[in-house]
């Protein structure tokens, strides 16, 4: 795979405070772009110079080894140390740096035969697509396309909605007897999300507040990770002309 066809996702890891790269991890991103960002919250008063100049070097050697873990599985990686007094003002901007299509919510997997995929509706569907086959088009991992009815939605829309997320990953590579589709309308779907991740290695959701950090560390895709506690990929909005023009 040519690096301009992989998929760019990001890692954040608090590599000062013990964070690692989780089991797994190197084999679900085997055939990404991975930007591993390395990051460490300090006092407002501490300049974030003096910082790097005590934990820097211990800093990147961490980095450097869980870089080496990834490309050993077959992964191109990026690292960036960054020390900080927002960690999500930095998060953000790292993602928009590095034009990044997906956030890893970093928890282990012992296995990957299957991959759950929270499919919401057509809004995000083609990034989505892109970031599955991305990851998965040339692997024996299975697909399972997901979608909560919503009050006024009928089955029939739901099918065709599936049927044209299929289509797009078969776009991508994706194998067509590889991808299942799966339609319910349960009364929490975070719970249900979680539920049915259980039966799989990891879960792929669509970003759905405007703040990213916020989604990633405090919004539906923590919830369902402390539920399921595998990792989450969390597919990123487009970025307005506006904010790239800023």
């Amino acid at each position: 795979m040519s690096d301009t066809d992989r998929p760019t996702v990001l890692v954040p890891l608090e590599v000062l405070e013990g964070e690692s790269l989780p089991e797994g991890t190197p084999r679900l991103l085997a055939n990404a772009h991975v930007v591993l960002l390395g990051y460490h919250v300090i006092p407002g008063q501490t300049a974030t110079e003096q910082a790097r100049e005590q934990f820097g070097e211990r800093a990147m050697k961490k980095l450097e080894e869980f870089a080496t873990t990834l490309t050993t599985a077959g992964a191109t990686v990026d690292t960036r140390l960054v020390f900080t007094h927002e960690a999500q003002t930095t998060i953000d901007r790292i993602i928009y740096e590095h034009d990044c299509l997906a956030v890893l919510v970093p928890n282990g997997t012992e296995g990957l035969s299957s991959v759950l995929v929270a499919v919401r509706g057509t809004v995000g569907l083609e990034r989505t697509a892109r970031l599955v086959g991305g990851l998965f088009a040339d692997t024996d991992v299975e697909v399972v396309l997901y979608h909560i009815l919503g009050e006024d939605e009928s089955e029939d829309d739901a099918e065709t909605l599936l049927e044209g997320a299929t289509g797009r990953l078969v776009d991508q590579g994706m194998d067509a007897d590889a991808v299942e589709t799966l339609i319910e309308r349960p009364e929490t779907p975070i719970d249900a999300i979680a539920r049915h991740a259980e039966d799989h290695g990891a879960v792929v959701m669509g970003e759905t507040d405007p703040s990213v950090t916020t989604y990633v560390f405090g919004m539906p895709s923590e919830q369902v990770a402390e539920r399921f506690l595998g990792p989450v990929l969390v597919v990123q909005r487009e970025r307005p002309a506006s904010d790239e023009a800023a």
